[in-house]
Parts: structure tokens; C-alpha cells; sequence
């Protein structure tokens, strides 16, 4: 036998669920009741712009007080207040959104006011903090009672008649024994400026404005001056530097977003993130975004706000939805462009932003292909001598000269122009470019850039001899014999203890002996550093050899020598000179490499 029912549910058991779980942060009562007092006023100002209110709507601030001897809170608006029939049907009854219904009531009419509420649940959140809470409202309707409804936190109110002489609602919080922290006036200062700061409505804290009601961001970006958008930066982040440039969202489809994203001066280390603030009609939601935004942006700062993006219940935390999808890429879209339109309109500005702009823009080609194939114009690339190309300049810039016998086109690089100056000039001495790849994210840079382009290789310079770092042909030969290159092999091995000693035919400008660090396994090492990673880099194991310029004259003086003490100490001090070039000698070797020289010297 099928038996149909429906699921019963007991506010004994939702109500304690929704005063002590549905909100992780106490402080967010206050968000939710001030939001209330912003919606009863725009539901005024609508009713007045439709025809329906024709009184005088006066004053709306919204006043918070603080009563310390009655140990009580009181927020208090000038909106549309409510009659007793209206508190049964949107107090007693919760979730039942009072915003949505007047939304829907007026759908077919214009409506140039912005409501916050959703879920009917944010009131609620007052006895998180409140042992009782008491509401006295008088409705905007002509001949209407005033009325009082209070609670203890049970399920249980009551409902009477009450006086107050203007329309709007007071809702008075007597905080309980845990919350009085909330009783001082710099805590609600603080949560007032945390989550208040642009809200539509004037709120003020014991007769103290604390909010400005037009926020820069939605205003028309034709009407501002680029003195109005640093103004608003440091009123945003009053101790930062002043940005480079900035971007004013402004879209209407397919969804509504606006918002003024601003790059900051960001040189050889990331930012912190989640600066960017996230606002829904000009409340304060969060400042973690990295589903709305890409990832590489959330190294910018700035506000967004839109009434589409979904939240949850709570109004804290985002739900995934398409508009969340769609609004990501409207936004690495709109960066995109105006990076391109920077420059375009002027390359040689644009280059002096460059150093402060690189880390975003190379993150996001690494992390997002469309913004990849979009940044290939604009993205530079910076020499050792200062001068600046995009792809596919230096690609011409180096081909002929820096192609190897198998037609691949090769990209020297140094990470350190400072500690590895002697093999960028061995570089430059046969006429190649070398581009200098010294920002926090080039490692992965770097692999990005092969993955890019087929047949393209970075080597940093020092990852190999001059000659073999481009090889153009295999004719070189070493003038040692075979006899000679073994004793040179084996007498390196000792000195140095290591087993990858090797005698190559390189040009006698090169240096006798040179300590080499295999380009993947050197980049693999540092990615892991930067990735949060040092400790694992630190104890993965050198890949390094040794090699020996056989054609080197110090290298002939050492087989020539005529005894065996000569010949190691000319391999000791040259194989101290390859370690001291890779800043590898230090310690007590360093102290016996300068005992040495100044011996050799007298």
C-alpha cells in the first residue's frame, strides 16, 4: 500500500540552527540588520517614485545606538516600518523574504531602487548576540498603529500595541552575558566600516556618519577624473602606493556588474591577495574571489559589485553558478583589452609600467590560455641591455644568430646578471642576446614560453658552456690526447669527488674548468621553491658536472707539469675558480682558495 505525506518541519529544531549556525561570524548581525534598515528605506523611496507614498520622506538616516546601563543595541530607520498583520507575516514566519515579495508585487513597474534582502533570514541573526530582542515599528500607511513584538530566543513572542510618533522600525537588542564586546562603540565602528563603508543610505553611530552612500564605482566613468580614482584608492588602501592604472567595469548583459579594478605596483615578489573586495549593491560580502575573478587577478585590487552573483543563505560565501563563469572571463576579457589599448596608444609608457605589471601579466598567460593568446602582443620581453621586445620581435631578433645545427631557436637567459656577468658577456663576445628572466614566477615563465613556441629552447646562461649552449657544428676537437684527457679526468674526479667530470673540445676563451647545472633539473628545482616548495628543493640532490675546457692553456700547463703536487695544484685552483663563478666555494675551501692565490702572488 503507497502512503503520500508531506515532511514536517518544527521551528523547535530550525530556529536554534538558524541563531547559531547559518552565520559563521557573530559580527554579521550587524551587517544584516543595517542591510534591513537600507531595504525599508528603499522600499519608501520606491513607493514615493511610483505615486503610492505621497508624504514627506524627510530624514532616512539610519541610527545605531548604544545603551551600556541597559546593556542594549539599537538600530533605527525611517523606512516603510511595518504593521502588526506584516510582523506575523515576515518575523514570525521565517524565510519568508519580505524584499522578494515587494519585488514581485512591483515587478511590472519601474523600480530605481536596489533591494538587499533575499531569504527572510538576516533579522534572525540578532540573537547570536541579543538574549531578547524587541522590535517597535509604526507603518508607512496612513492611520497606521504602531505595534511592539518581542523574544527571548524561543520559539515563543508576543505582539502588542505600542507608541512611537514617526514611521520606521527600532529594533533593540539586549545583548547577552558573551557578546558585550559589542557594546563598546569602536566594535560596531569597526564592523560599521567593515561591511557598511558604501552602502545607499546614510548610517550613522551615535549621530557619526560612517559610510559614503556614492561610491565611485557607480558612478559614470565619463563624469571622473583620474584624481577622483586615486582618492578612492586610499580611501580603500590609505597606506599603499598610488596604482598604475585602473580599469571601471560597467556591464548591463548578460548580467550587471560594476566595479573598478586597479593595478598595483607589484616588483620582484607577489602581493598579497584577496584585496580585491567584493561587494553585493554596495554591501560588503568578502574579499575571497577567486571564483568571480581569475586567479592571476586576484593579485590586483579594487572592488566588484554585482546583484548576480548567487550567495549562499548566509550572504558570506559565493555558489557556483554560469553568471560566476561568464562574469570570470568578462573580466580577464576587459584587463585584456586594456593592456592592449596601454600599449598601443603609447609603447614607450607602457614599457615604464612594465616591471610593475609583468608579474600579472605572465601569470596570466601561464594560468589562462585565452588571456595567453590575447597577451601575446602586448607581453614583453627585457634584455640585459634594456631594451624591450614582444615574441615575436625578438624571435626575429635572435634568429639568425642564435639557431643551432638542428634549427632550434635558442633563448639565453640570466636569472642574476650580477653573479653570473662573466658567462652573459661570454654570451655577448659571440654577439647573442641574453634576456634577463629575474621575476618571482620566470622559472614556470620560462617553461611556458617552450611550450608556446616549437623549436624554442631557454638556456640560462650558465647551464652550459658557451659553446655547447648553441651548437652550430661538430668540428671542434680537443688537442689533448686520449691518454691525456684520462689523467685530466681522474685527477678532477679526486679533487672534487665527483664522478660527472668530462673533457670537452670547447674554444680557449672559455674557462679551463666550468661547473655545470642541467637547465631541467635546475628550473624543476627552483618552480618547487617558488611553489611553496623549499624545503623539498632544498634537499633534492645537485645535479651538477664537471666540465674541462681541453683546450684551455692552463689545462695543457697542467699536463705539462712535472710533478704531481703541480699538476693538483693547478686542478685544485682552477675547479676552485669554475665553483667560486656558481657562487658554490665558501667556507674553508674559500679561506684555502685565497691562501693560495695570495701565495702564488708572492
Amino acid at each position: 500500500m503507497q502512503e503520500k505525506g508531506t515532511i514536517s518541519i518544527h521551528t523547535e529544531n530550525i530556529f536554534p540552527i538558524i541563531k547559531k549556525f547559518l552565520y559563521s561570524d557573530h559580527e554579521i548581525f550587524l551587517r544584516e540588520l543595517v542591510s534591513n534598515a537600507v531595504d525599508a528605506t528603499q522600499k519608501l523611496k520606491s513607493l514615493a517614485a511610483l505615486g503610492e507614498f505621497k508624504g514627506e520622506i524627510g530624514d532616512t538616516r539610519i541610527k545605531i545606538s548604544v545603551n551600556k546601563n541597559a546593556k542594549t543595541i539599537t538600530v533605527s530607520d525611517r523606512g516603510i516600518g511595518m504593521t502588526a498583520e506584516e510582523i506575523k507575516k515576515y518575523i514570525n514566519q521565517i524565510a519568508f523574504s519580505g524584499a522578494k515579495e515587494f519585488i514581485e508585487k512591483y515587478k511590472d513597474k519601474d523600480q530605481s531602487q536596489q533591494l538587499i534582502g533575499q531569504f527572510g533570514l538576516g533579522f534572525y541573526s540578532a540573537f547570536m548576540v541579543a538574549e531578547k530582542v524587541r522590535i517597535i515599528t509604526k507603518s508607512w500607511q496612513e492611520g497606521a498603529e504602531a505595534a511592539q513584538w518581542s523574544c527571548d530566543g524561543s520559539t515563543e513572542f508576543e505582539i502588542s500595541p505600542a507608541v512611537k510618533a514617526e514611521r520606521g522600525t527600532d529594533i533593540i537588542l539586549h545583548i547577552a552575558p558573551d557578546s558585550e564586546e559589542f557594546l563598546q562603540p569602536y566594535r560596531l565602528r569597526e564592523i560599521l566600516t567593515k561591511y557598511c563603508k558604501f552602502l545607499p543610505i546614510e548610517v550613522a553611530l551615535e549621530n557619526e556618519v560612517i559610510n559614503n552612500t556614492q561610491p565611485l564605482w557607480i558612478k559614470n566613468p565619463t563624469e571622473l577624473k583620474d584624481e577622483d580614482y586615486l582618492n578612492f584608492y586610499h580611501e580603500l588602501y590609505p597606506l599603499a602606493e598610488d596604482p598604475l592604472f585602473w580599469i571601471h567595469l560597467n556591464v548591463d548583459y548578460p548580467f550587471r556588474l560594476t566595479g573598478i579594478l586597479f593595478f598595483p605596483r607589484v616588483k620582484n615578489e607577489l602581493v598579497n591577495r584577496n584585496k580585491i573586495q567584493l561587494y553585493q549593491k554596495q554591501v560588503f560580502i568578502t574579499d575571497e574571489v577567486k571564483d568571480i575573478v581569475p586567479e592571476f587577478l586576484t593579485l590586483l585590487h579594487g572592488v566588484i559589485d554585482s546583484p548576480d552573483i548567487p550567495l549562499n543563505v548566509s550572504r558570506s560565501f559565493l555558489q557556483a553558478d554560469s553568471n560566476v563563469k561568464k562574469i570570470n572571463n568578462y573580466i580577464t576579457r576587459k584587463v585584456a583589452d586594456k593592456l592592449q589599448e596601454l600599449f598601443k596608444a603609447d609603447r614607450e609608457a607602457y614599457q615604464q609600467k612594465w616591471e610593475g605589471i609583468e608579474v600579472f601579466v605572465k601569470f596570466g598567460m601561464i594560468s589562462d590560455d585565452k588571456f595567453a593568446e590575447k597577451a601575446a602582443a602586448f607581453a614583453l620581453l627585457k634584455n640585459t641591455q634594456g631594451k624591450y621586445f614582444t615574441f615575436d620581435e625578438y624571435k626575429e631578433h635572435i634568429k639568425a644568430n642564435q639557431t643551432d645545427k638542428n634549427g632550434n631557436l635558442i633563448i639565453l637567459y640570466t636569472n642574476n646578471p650580477e653573479k653570473q656577468d662573466m658567462y652573459v658577456q661570454a654570451a655577448q663576445k659571440r654577439s647573442y642576446d641574453v634576456l634577463l628572466l629575474n621575476g618571482i614566477i620566470d622559472s614556470h615563465f620560462a617553461g611556458f614560453l617552450e611550450r608556446k613556441f616549437e623549436k624554442v629552447q631557454l638556456k640560462r646562461v650558465d647551464a652550459e658552456t658557451i659553446d655547447k649552449l648553441i651548437e652550430k657544428t661538430d668540428t671542434s676537437t680537443v688537442i689533448l690526447s686520449e691518454e691525456e684527457k684520462k689523467e685530466v679526468t681522474e685527477l678532477y674526479k679526486k679533487i672534487s669527488g665527483k664522478d660527472t667530470v668530462t673533457v670537452s673540445a670547447l674554444s680557449s676563451d672559455e674557462l679551463p674548468v666550468s661547473i655545470i647545472v642541467p637547465e631541467f633539473f635546475r628550473r624543476m628545482k627552483e618552480m618547487a621553491m617558488v611553489g611553496g616548495g623549499m624545503d623539498y628543493a632544498r634537499q633534492m640532490p645537485d645535479q651538477m658536472s664537471i666540465v674541462i675546457n681541453g683546450n684551455h692553456p692552463l689545462i695543457n700547463k697542467l699536463v705539462k707539469a712535472q710533478t704531481p703536487e703541480e699538476k693538483e695544484k693547478i686542478a685544485r685552483h682552477t675547479y676552485d675558480l669554475a665553483l667560486l663563478a656558481q657562487n658554490m666555494l665558501n667556507g674553508k675551501d674559500l679561506t684555502a682558495f685565497l691562501n693560495r692565490s695570495l701565495e702564488w702572488l708572492n
